[in-house]
């Protein structure tokens, strides 16, 4: 039975009074992430160092508590949301750049750095860090690295999994281990690849080896607007079957583009169905052979404005406006509600045309901004949770998109990861043996269950077990809405 008193007394023992939180007001902002899911923690730790996170797994393996790491807490699929008794491991404040080495094109870092912050100390040298979440002024590399996390320019450089060469990681019984290596391959099995992307079930990154970029010599940034939302949908599938990979293609929908201008005052054509947000980059010449295919699959589509950002302010303030949209749509409801699933480039008109139709059958308001590029839709709904039935329609909307998404042959996630919004949707796109392959896979590193539990495997899923007790109804949509017990919406 856990002990929560005595591992709040060797807490504080370890890391000092003011680093461990008990009060109920500290205990309710740590009780969710930036999802709808709340849920409730017992203890907050904000260590500053490894050794201080390898008190806090101590502390919790001797007094029987659940741990529950979290990096910036803006994740929007309920993974860093705490159940019970947790004790939340927050590594905010390990923020340190440890080493730049360009001469080895790599970086080791704390996990609590933003990502925005890596961006801003390579920008100097020459160099960067290519995965670009649209949080990255907040979210941190660690939670990055928990979440595969993409972003824009991840078309054309791979998300986070691509740049993460090796990892420091205290384990569920607060040994520390390091996975991965700063050479090309680490000998043996992947397990670094296992661990980015796990959703902090497996243990908690304490440093991460990045790999970084030098910075590209020629960058074009362009803006097409289109009349309709399938000629801009079907101009995207249009300039990868040129053979070119441009660094990132964003698609805005006219609902977005709209509270993306009140707010940004970018320029963008605000009477255009959708745009487009195209960059290229490379040498001189690439640039330009890139963007004139670009621009050419854009006019046989029958792009009704072009701009091209004439000088790094103006492309600055195009990306602005992307990057500002979950922020701008507060202007149209005080909620909203998302999920990021990915479907195939070929696929997204019918998709979209689906998410329109679920939109107007449940009487909601739903705006698109996504990376179109890799297929990565974020169908955002906007509503009032205070006005009675509002949310529940929202809930059996959102379980009809995703449904849309994976009959379409997509995937369930393209960055976001699987938390508890999303982890009784695995039945739709993994078999009971799939499950339980990756349940033994789990219990490998972490036995006895302790690492964030109730996270990515829905309940069932068991090593040495084949039956899904999660979707015993046999529709999985509805058992989708069910979560569990201590967390809420």
């Amino acid at each position: 039975m856990a002990d929560v008193d005595a591992a709040r007394r060797k807490l504080e023992a370890a890391l000092g009074p003011e680093a461990v939180l008990s009060d109920p007001l500290a205990l309710r902002l740590y009780a969710r992430d930036a999802s709808m899911v709340e849920g409730g923690c017992a203890l907050v730790a904000l260590p500053t160092t490894t050794e201080q996170v390898q008190a806090c797994v101590r502390a919790a393996v001797t007094h029987d508590l659940p741990i529950v790491p979290r990096g910036s807490g803006t994740g929007l699929a309920g993974a860093a949301t705490p159940i019970g008794d947790s004790l939340v491991v927050a590594t905010a404040r390990m923020t340190g750049i440890v080493e730049v080495r360009p001469e080895d094109r790599l970086a080791w870092v704390e996990p609590g750095l933003p990502n925005l912050d890596l961006a801003d100390h390579l920008r100097p040298m020459g160099w960067t860090y290519a995965p670009d979440p649209s949080s990255q002024q907040t979210s941190s590399i660690g939670g990055n690295v928990n979440t595969n996390a993409g972003g824009p320019h991840c078309l054309a450089y791979g998300v986070t999994s691509a740049h993460v060469l090796a990892l420091d990681v205290v384990m569920p019984d607060g040994s520390l281990e390091r996975l991965g290596a700063e050479g090309p391959e680490a000998a043996g099995y992947d397990l670094r690849g296992v661990v980015v992307g796990s959703e902090g079930t497996l243990g908690i990154v304490t440093r991460v080896c990045v790999r970084i970029l030098p910075t590209p010599p020629a960058v074009r940034t362009m803006l097409f607007g289109f009349d309709t939302v399938e000629a801009c949908a079907a101009t995207v599938s249009a300039i990868i079957a040129r053979g070119v990979v441009p660094a990132a293609v964003e698609m805005m929908d006219q609902g977005i583009v709209r509270a993306v201008e009140s707010f940004a005052h970018a320029g963008y054509p605000v009477d255009a169905a959708a745009v487009l947000l195209v960059e290229v980059d490379g040498t001189d010449a690439g640039v330009a052979a890139q963007t004139h295919e670009v621009e050419a699959a854009a006019d046989a589509n029958g792009v009704s404005s072009v701009r091209v950002a004439s000088d790094h302010v103006e492309r600055a303030l195009l990306w602005k406006g992307r990057k500002s949209a979950f922020g701008a749509i507060a202007q149209i409801a005080p909620h909203y509600h998302l999920h990021d699933c990915v479907v195939p480039r070929t696929k997204l008109v019918e998709v979209m045309r689906g998410v329109y139709a679920i939109a107007e059958r449940h009487g909601l308001i739903v705006t698109n901004v996504f990376h179109a590029g890799d297929g990565n839709l974020h169908p955002l709904f906007s509503f009032d949770r205070s006005v009675p039935g509002t949310l529940e329609r929202v809930l059996r909307a959102s379980d009809e998109v995703v449904r849309l998404c994976v009959d379409a042959g997509g995937a369930l996630s393209g960055e976001h990861g699987i938390g508890l919004e999303k982890r009784d949707f695995m039945s739709l796109v993994f078999s009971a043996e799939d499950l339980a392959a990756q349940a033994c896979l789990r219990a490998a590193f972490d036995p006895d269950g302790r690492m964030n539990p109730r996270k990515v495997l829905p309940d069932g899923a068991r090593c040495g077990e084949f039956a899904i007790a999660a979707t015993g109804s046999g529709h999985a949509a509805s058992d989708a809405a069910d979560l569990p017990e201590g967390s809420w919406i």
